[in-house]
């Protein structure tokens, strides 16, 4: 997943996001309800910055990237300690 530049094996309609997705274009990309989305940001498991109003979040697609990175180390983790069946 990329935003706003193309990767080889990459979607043509993930290159088509910003460099700072907002919070619903992050959780559709995730395959998360914005709730969710959300949840992950207040909880400082996702990096984002708020810009504007109360509730107008950019999260930048490095952050998600490092995000998804994580969460594959942590899942192959729980896999590796029997935490996880399969």
């Amino acid at each position: 997943m990329v935003f706003g530049r193309l990767r080889a094996g990459c979607m043509p309609e993930v290159a088509k996001m910003h460099r700072f997705p907002t919070t619903e274009q992050v959780a559709e990309e995730l395959n998360v309800s914005v709730n969710r989305g959300r949840a992950l940001l207040k909880a400082g498991d996702l990096r984002g910055i708020q810009v504007g109003g109360r509730k107008v979040w950019r999260i930048a697609a490095a952050d998600v990237e490092s995000y998804i990175a994580e969460a594959y180390k942590v899942t192959a983790q729980r896999i590796a300690a029997g935490e996880l069946p399969e």
